[in-house]
């Protein structure tokens, strides 16, 4: 039985070499830096090719454009090894990810391959990692409420199911932990979770201490690190959404979270500003901006059952909300949601700035009473706020303004409220009993 299975490999390889011999073959004419140039061969833009080392050892690398005959050409690997002259050969294909029910609860690459102990899973069908995001009128209307799980969202900043939001935060404010949180909390049926260009350590502790056994029992988890080329990093965006599409397209809620957009886009203009492409805002060339909206848009709403609720990190230097990838960003999505480096380093977590934050459909998708709570509260926020720097040195006197002395007076509910511990899970009757009861608590305070 051995021997037989052994001569059906043997002939399967020998199969494969003949086809490969008689495929279109170039040459490696240069590398530079992240660009493979090859000559002899035509292919087109996100066509995979491969590279034949004089060792045997071959190398996967992707079209990313062509000019004066030769085809520029990203890895998709270490470029070690390779020499000018190597052959390249045409593999026809374009970039696949393997889907399927099997792939709950596995940690894989950017390319679909498992990278814990589960070994590699029984998938049966293949979607493309680069897909069309579904046409506007097929879209349906986002009209029910999300729950994540978290009082300051579900109360303040209520969100939509099929809803994008982005969220903005520097480093180390706490986002991998909240979204952790939600992950583990909310109510979608499979959690997608991509994790673009993270160090190999904070992949660990999100699967480990963030996500947990019972979040990751629900979870796909694609990560591309930060020691990879950078195409591979993109690429890993692109799988986490394919992979979305798929249970989506099987009549599930998914929620796609993706930590963070930032590092896909450095890693498109890596890619861009290697293959020539003139750089423009900031050093980003105009093809990382047409390329948001089209990974963006592929979340949402669609005309089957299935829907993607979808939340995106991003890296705001300096706490600068200004930068040119969180400004393209904030304009695509349905919303934001800032985190506070103050909050957070007062121990406040989440560390949600709530005035600074909004959903746009929450108008669409809470009702009016709970509307009207969170604008109570967010008023008695915005007012202590504008009288914290008085509060503070001790400069404001009791009931020069009757707003201030309420918002004063509620300002240590209010902030119980909002804090969260990382284990905490608040379901949506009591988030919205306990808004109710602040609001009305202020109204009573104020009288």
């Amino acid at each position: 039985m051995f021997e037989q299975a052994s001569a059906r490999l043997s002939r399967a390889a020998e199969v494969g070499r003949t086809a490969l011999a008689h495929q279109p073959c170039g040459v490696v004419l240069e590398v530079v830096g992240l660009v493979v140039e090859v000559g002899g061969l035509s292919a087109a833009v996100g066509e995979t090719l491969e590279i034949v080392a004089p060792d045997g050892s071959r190398l996967h690398v992707e079209v990313v454009g062509f000019q004066r005959n030769r085809l520029l050409a990203t890895p998709l690997g270490s470029v070690s090894g390779i020499r000018p002259g190597a052959t390249v050969v045409r593999t026809g294909r374009v970039s696949r990810v393997a889907v399927g029910e099997e792939l709950l609860g596995r940690v894989l690459d950017a390319f679909g391959a498992p990278l814990d102990d589960g070994g590699l899973p029984l998938t049966l069908a293949h979607r493309p990692v680069d897909a069309e995001p579904p046409p506007p009128f097929q879209r349906r209307p986002i009209d029910e409420a999300f729950s994540t799980g978290i009082r300051a969202i579900d109360a303040l900043l209520t969100l939509g199911i099929g809803q994008r939001v982005g969220i903005f935060a520097g480093a180390g404010v706490g986002k991998s932990t909240l979204l952790g949180m939600i992950c583990r909390s909310s109510q979608a049926d499979v959690n997608v979770v991509s994790l673009v260009g993270e160090r190999g350590r904070e992949v660990n502790d999100f699967v480990r201490n963030a996500l947990g056994p019972e979040g990751l029992a629900r979870s796909v988890v694609v990560t591309a690190t930060s020691d990879q080329p950078p195409l591979v990093r993109s690429r890993g965006a692109q799988t986490a959404t394919a992979i979305a599409e798929y249970y989506r397209d099987q009549g599930k809620s998914v929620l796609l979270v993706m930590d963070s957009v930032t590092r896909y886009a450095m890693a498109l203009r890596e890619v861009a500003l290697g293959a020539g492409e003139p750089p423009a805002t900031k050093g980003y060339p105009p093809s990382v901006f047409a390329a948001l909206p089209r990974l963006l848009e592929r979340a949402g709403t669609c005309a089957g059952p299935g829907v993607i609720t979808a939340l995106y990190t991003v890296l705001v230097e300096g706490d600068d909300l200004s930068d040119p990838v969180a400004d393209a960003v904030r304009g695509i999505l349905d919303g934001h949601i800032v985190l506070s480096r103050s909050l957070a380093e007062r121990s406040h977590f989440p560390a949600i700035d709530v005035l600074a934050s909004i959903s746009r459909l929450a108008p669409e998708v809470a009702d009016p009473p709970r509307l009207q709570a969170a604008a109570q509260v967010r008023g008695l926020l915005a007012t202590h706020k504008d009288a914290e720097d008085l509060i503070q040195v001790g400069a404001y006197v009791a009931g020069s303004d009757p707003r201030v002395d309420v918002a004063v007076k509620m300002a240590p509910a209010i902030d119980a409220f909002l804090r969260q511990s990382v284990s905490e899970r608040t379901g949506v009757d009591e988030t919205r009993a306990r808004l109710q009861a602040l609001a009305q608590t202020s109204l009573g305070a104020g009288g």
